[in-house]
């Protein structure tokens, strides 16, 4: 690759080796996994693909500079420093994401503060006037990651955060993170060689990524903006033409897709981003409760993300997860299930000795993703070499 840089890309804790792997797959070199990110050699030709294809990426970060700052003043002359005018123009805006660790900086927004005023005084200091923040779309996105004295300034090439992929029109309560959807799909190793079920679909993130990657629909298929289309070097060729490759690769799926809800409200409002995913035709949405429906036929693989009990009483929560160990047993036998849960004490209500169980976080919930293989016969009969994880 000519005109190589390191690039970092964001992920959720946990999914590192995930990305690591879709990194891979794209073709980057030098990769490294790191904590909730992983860092690779890159051109802006797979900058772009990365921005546009991978599933388990928050954002993908163009490091520009390291340096050492121990103090407020360390950070502001640093910052200072950099020629800012000839990065961006006065009458654009920037916003500053700022994230610390360690001794010297405990408050991520103050030293978010003092790198925007330093940025703010460097124009103020050639042109007797500054550009404005816009946090919620700016043309330059900043971020900055402290770690000790270590400081290391990016521009954010994603601009919005790449869970926000473009096809959701609407939400039922507590939707799930489309990294997040992308990744339990991953981790379950489904591929694409059987029917995939969803009976707790809501908003429908999970059929819906489900489907993506299925079909290699590029994660930014539906998304119309990224940062680095507002940056001067932005070449809008080479991105059409990174699109274009990367669409020709999409593919037919073999199998089915089935989501349903007992919710009235959710399955409308997931009918609503099918559509908006253009998979209208890809995936079969019902209103059914799980402890009534007839599941496709097996082999297939289920993945369902229940309550954990911030909305449920007590008494509610062991019926519905009572319920759903014993609608497996009844009607999912030869299937895979894996269940999302923050609350570990309801998920043995199941009444199934789990196979695997991955930790994972769900925003600021840490949560388990439990897997569980319904065999046609007896538990007994299992095969010898069933990994059962008892923590």
């Amino acid at each position: 690759m000519e005109n190589t840089f390191t690039s970092v890309a964001k992920t959720l804790p946990g999914f590192e080796q995930i990305l690591a792997d879709e990194l891979q797959s794209l073709g980057a070199e030098n990769i490294n996994i790191l904590h909730r990110a992983v860092s690779f050699e890159a051109d802006k030709v797979l900058m772009y693909k990365a921005n546009y294809c991978l599933r388990t990426a928050l954002r993908i970060l163009k490091p520009v500079q390291t340096f050492v700052a121990r103090n407020e003043l360390m950070l502001y002359k640093k910052i200072f420093e950099i020629k800012w005018h000839e990065i961006f123009g006065i009458e654009e805006t920037f916003a500053i994401d700022a994230v610390v660790s360690g001794n010297y900086f405990t408050h991520s927004q103050y030293a978010a503060l003092k790198v925007k005023d330093a940025i703010a005084d460097e124009f103020r200091n050639k042109y007797g006037a500054r550009p404005s923040v816009d946090v919620e779309n700016p043309d330059l996105r900043i971020n900055i990651h402290i770690e000790n004295e270590k400081v290391t300034l990016s521009f954010d090439s994603s601009g919005d955060s790449l869970h926000k992929r473009g096809y959701r029109k609407a939400v039922d309560k507590a939707p799930i993170n489309e990294v997040l959807a992308a990744g339990l799909i991953k981790l379950t190793g489904w591929n694409y060689d059987k029917n995939f079920v969803d009976c707790m679909c809501g908003s429908a993130t999970i059929p819906i990524e489900a489907a993506m990657a299925a079909m290699n629909i590029p994660a930014g298929y539906f998304r119309e903006s990224y940062g680095f289309m507002k940056w001067r070097d932005f070449d809008e060729k080479l991105w059409k033409e990174v699109r274009n490759a990367a669409d020709e690769e999409i593919r037919d799926f073999d199998y089915e897709i089935f989501a349903s809800d007992h919710s009235a409200k959710a399955v409308q409002i997931a009918q609503s981003n099918i559509k908006g995913a253009h998979l209208s035709h890809d995936i079969t949405l019902s209103q059914q409760d799980m402890f009534e429906m007839t599941p496709p036929e097996a082999p297939g693989i289920l993945v369902i993300n229940p309550p954990y009990g911030e909305r449920l009483e007590e008494k509610d929560l062991v019926a519905l997860y009572k319920g759903i160990g014993d609608t497996l047993k009844r009607n999912f036998k030869g299937y895979e299930a894996w269940v999302i849960s923050s609350n570990q004490e309801v998920l043995k209500l199941i009444g199934l000795k789990p196979s695997k169980k991955i930790e994972v976080y769900n925003g600021s919930l840490d949560c388990r993703f439990v897997k569980f293989e319904i065999f046609e016969g007896k538990y007994k009969d299992m095969k010898k070499n069933a990994n059962a994880i008892d923590n």
